[in-house]
């Protein structure tokens, strides 16, 4: 019998203006699709005109620079409504949705919805099962004893996974959903008895533990720094008073 995991699922992935969800742009993204392993993979991708300037260290990052995306990319409102269209479409077939630190994709497009579109993530979702599998939340909980940094590329070399052409969307949305197949594989005995849907739960759980570690760990260096626990999307910080 095939393991879900060998199965149907789909990974996202984004390429920004930074790493603050709350202020930073969506700059290009992707969706990748596959039935089975080793099978037909199919892209989706999308570029987009941020409408404000591009800092230089997040294009040495991805590449993308101001004049490339204001001649090629599209304006965000439809592009962001295509994306949260394109992901409820494909999670309500049932297949997971793999997305590599999913607090900070989600949460970034859901901003941008509401930014652009008046709307939320949760809003498009609101008759879809979400069901999220992040590699980095499996790996945190699976192997949490194993020094070292989490990062996809370091993930994609512990796990022997193919990364080319690393901080293009469609290249890390790919890398990621293999990566999923890999850990899964290689703790298939803790893993192969849970659903898509228990395992979405279970992760809000690991997640939140894996975050007040972080937070503990900083405070014993020195340099408090909170660890928002949420997963997979982060809740709206309150209005100014």
């Amino acid at each position: 019998m095939m393991h879900w995991f060998e199965g149907p699922l789909a990974a996202f992935d984004t390429e920004t203006t930074g790493v603050d969800v709350e202020r930073d742009r969506i700059v290009s993204a992707a969706l990748v699709a596959q039935d089975t392993t080793g099978g037909r993979v199919r892209v989706t991708r999308w570029l987009v005109n941020p409408g404000i300037p591009v800092p230089s260290g997040a294009t040495e990052i991805h590449g993308l620079t101001d004049d490339h995306l204001q001649r090629n990319g599209r304006w965000p409102a439809p592009v962001m409504d295509e994306i949260a269209r394109t992901l409820a479409e494909s999670c309500a077939t049932g297949r997971p949705l793999v997305v590599m630190n999913a607090p900070f994709d989600l949460t970034l497009l859901d901003r941008e919805l509401k930014r652009h579109r008046a709307s939320s993530l949760a809003g498009y979702m609101a008759d879809v099962p979400l069901r999220v599998v992040d590699p980095r939340v499996l790996d945190k909980h699976l192997d949490r004893y194993r020094k070292g940094r989490r990062t996809l590329t370091d993930l994609c070399e512990l796990y022997e996974v193919p990364l080319d052409g690393a901080h293009d969307a469609a290249a890390d949305a790919s890398a990621s959903l293999e990566l999923v197949r890999a850990i899964c594989r290689r703790f298939s005995s803790r893993l192969e008895r849970l659903s898509p849907a228990e395992l979405h739960t279970l992760q809000a759980t690991w997640h939140a533990a894996q975050a007040r570690g972080l937070e503990a760990w900083f405070t014993r260096s020195g340099t408090p720094e909170p660890v928002d626990p949420a997963w997979p999307l982060r809740p709206e910080l309150p209005a100014a008073a």
